[in-house]
């Protein structure tokens, strides 16, 4: 089911007034709940989030907002999962330039359990859906966070469980999705 976001949730496209806020989100979400903080190398759009998701039409930073604060987060780029880590496969079945990548799918904890990741999911999709050249939907999501699994096999199709293979290290445990498109 898609309900909307419960008042007094606003999701919208990000603006530059949004970016330290979206920034935030994510910087926590990396250091409370995946435990691990910032990687350079895996999370170098939170650092250009501007040049990023703002500057190019076919991305998109979505942001839910409760008053005038960023509490959630959804991005949209059209680069495709890298080998290595992933399998080369797997970066040949959604390759740069076609297939848009979700990310950045955060919400704060004390404003979960509101449809607000479902929401922000959906409007990135119907954007997808809109922007000319995408192919396909893909995404990766460590499932060992808690309600990860469940969410994305409510609303994606696996593609791939990467648990035994541990291409993100220990306790990392990556699953890849596909997401029809509408």
């Amino acid at each position: 089911m898609n309900r909307p976001p419960h008042p007094p949730y606003a999701v919208r496209p990000a603006g530059p007034a949004d970016v330290e806020g979206a920034r935030q989100v994510m910087l926590d979400t990396f250091y409370r709940d995946f435990g691990y903080g910032y990687v350079p190398a895996w999370h170098r759009d939170v650092v250009e989030i501007e040049r990023t998701y703002l500057d190019d039409p076919r991305h998109l930073l979505l942001v839910a907002v409760h008053g005038d604060r960023v509490v959630g987060t959804t991005a949209v780029h059209s680069t495709g999962p890298a080998h290595p880590p992933h399998p080369l496969w797997l970066a040949e079945r959604y390759p740069s330039g076609t297939t848009a990548q979700l990310a950045r799918v955060y919400v704060r904890p004390e404003h979960r359990r509101h449809g607000l990741a479902r929401t922000l999911v959906n409007r990135a999709c119907a954007f997808v859906a809109e922007t000319p050249g995408y192919d396909s939907v893909y995404l990766h999501t460590n499932v060992d966070i808690e309600g990860a699994e469940a969410f994305w096999r409510s609303m994606a199709k696996e593609v791939f469980d990467a648990r035994p293979t541990g291409e993100h290290g220990p306790g990392v445990g990556t699953v890849h999705f596909e997401i029809p498109l509408p």
